[in-house]
């Protein structure tokens, strides 16, 4: 316990010195000041993270600065990717009912094996559906109840039912395509 708030105390005295000279960084860095409040706090939260990994006899403000500019570089990479998907969304000609249309369109584009095509379209319409939206499309939960019309758990429920179903189907195809072992032959 007192380790810890002798690291605590430590951690707290030292980043305290550094307040303004972060702040200031991250100003430059944002040009503003709530962005570079926002900066520097999870600056101060990754340099409390790996506090035990710095290293005694360097410089602790250029581990908190080069934290800050890390922070910086990944939240603006992340921020850039995050543009150019919703410009390509944006660009696409979706719709509510797009959503629902017959998911056969989409995998006879080749996505799938023919014995996961056919297994798919085994399933019960409702079933497929789901499945399409949720695994393929990459729909949570909430915008496939939404796209169809049903309550959530109605979605997981049928989900959870649509994949056993295409488990079991395509078991004999798992093991033949080395995906899973023989149960019968271990």
């Amino acid at each position: 316990m007192q380790a810890t708030i002798e690291f605590s105390v430590e951690f707290e005295r030292e980043v305290s010195l550094h307040q303004g000279l972060l702040l200031g960084a991250a100003m430059r860095f944002t040009r503003s000041r709530p962005e570079a409040e926002d900066l520097v706090q999870e600056t101060v939260f990754r340099a409390w993270r790996f506090w035990g990994t710095f290293e005694t006899g360097t410089h602790r403000r250029a581990w908190l600065l080069r934290i800050l500019r890390n922070t910086f570089i990944n939240r603006h990479r992340r921020t850039r990717r995050e543009r150019e998907v919703l410009a390509e969304v944006r660009q696409a000609p979706w719709s509510a009912e797009g959503w629902c249309s017959e998911p056969s369109e989409s995998l006879r584009e080749g996505a799938m094996g023919d014995q996961v095509t056919a297994a798919l379209e085994a399933l019960p319409d409702a079933f497929r559906r789901v499945l399409v939206l949720v695994d393929l499309d990459d729909l949570s939960y909430r915008e496939a109840a939404d796209v169809l019309g049903c309550p959530v758990g109605t979605v997981m429920s049928r989900l959870h039912r649509a994949r056993r179903a295409m488990q079991t189907s395509l078991e004999g195809y798992a093991t033949e395509e080395g995906y899973r072992r023989d149960r019968r032959a271990a």
